[in-house]
């Protein structure tokens, strides 16, 4: 179970991913129905850390807090070497299964303590280059948003840092504690971590020349076959503009989007209901039982009967 999460502070540390970290799991919601966490920051010598941006921050916590932690977070920062005592820490929590996360240059900490050797990961598309010259141990994804090889996530520039910290959470207390999280923080519940890290037009110019409310009307009929076609027409688009189009705002092609989603919905009715695998299966577009349960090992690694079996006690009544 998820509970103690210890976030380093790093000489050189970039606020802005520093507080992505802090807002994920440093909050307790459970008010909205979400999860509180042990949360913490350590550092290796407690007092005033300088960040990338010019100010301090003030630690009071060591490294020893950091020894139990379920969940190690590493965020992004400025110096090229990092304490031998920081370096330990991170190889102590991978040998004992927690949780490594890291978010933008921060893999290259992961890197300098050994435990990408042999792992895919991925960082900031500006150091993906670097990354695979310095550590050819590692098998860098210059594209994608995070990256999962065992219990170690990386993650890309900035806010994919949140994608990696709620693809976490999802895998440990489901889809509603992730969505309460999202929904606090007003960000997507679910970005693919196999999305591209840069999209053409991430802020359309005009609402009017937008797909969301494509987008919007496709969530709202995910229990109904949408072919690229049918999509276009409904963007008054021809298919081969609407793909194209769909794929500069939201950085991956319709049918990815339209599955991601659908396992999304399932998550959350295998959770906060008592309806069957072919009901579930019906109203999230899968059609089928054995259908959604090839996307679900496919796409988490589970199956839909293990997955209520796992998740659906723990939804708040």
């Amino acid at each position: 179970m998820l509970n103690k999460v210890v976030l380093l502070a790093i000489p050189g540390v970039a606020p802005f991913e520093f507080g992505t970290i802090c807002e994920v799991f440093g909050i307790d919601r459970t008010e909205s129905g979400g999860p509180a966490f042990d949360f913490t920051i350590a550092t290796s010598r407690p007092g005033r850390v300088r960040t990338s941006q010019g100010f301090d921050i003030v630690m009071e916590n060591d490294l020893s807090a950091a020894a139990d932690a379920d969940l190690l977070a590493v965020p992004a920062h400025s110096v090229d070497e990092v304490d031998d005592e920081v370096l330990e820490v991170i190889r102590a929590a991978e040998r004992r299964g927690a949780w490594v996360l890291s978010v933008c240059s921060g893999a290259f900490v992961l890197a300098q303590a050994g435990v990408l050797d042999g792992r895919a990961a991925t960082t900031h598309w500006m150091y993906t280059d670097k990354l695979a010259r310095e550590y050819p141990g590692t098998t860098v994804n210059p594209d994608v948003l995070f990256v999962e090889d065992g219990n170690v996530v990386t993650s890309a520039g900035t806010a994919s840092g949140i994608d990696a910290a709620l693809h976490i959470v999802r895998k440990e207390l489901g889809a509603a504690a992730a969505n309460v999280i999202a929904r606090r923080m007003v960000v997507p519940p679910q970005r693919d971590g196999g999305q591209s890290q840069y999209i053409d037009t991430p802020i359309p110019e005009c609402k009017s020349d937008s797909l969301a409310p494509v987008i919007e009307w496709m969530l709202e009929h995910l229990d109904e076959e949408l072919t690229v076609d049918q999509l276009a027409r409904r963007a008054l688009m021809s298919s081969r503009t609407f793909a194209r189009r769909f794929r500069a705002e939201t950085g991956t092609t319709p049918a990815a989007w339209l599955n991601r989603q659908r396992l999304v919905r399932a998550q959350q009715l295998l959770e906060q209901s008592d309806l069957s695998l072919e009901q579930v299966a019906a109203r999230t577009g899968f059609g089928a039982a054995a259908v959604m349960r090839h996307h679900f090992v496919k796409s988490l690694q589970t199956t839909p009967t293990a997955y209520r079996r796992t998740f659906g006690e723990r939804v708040p009544a």
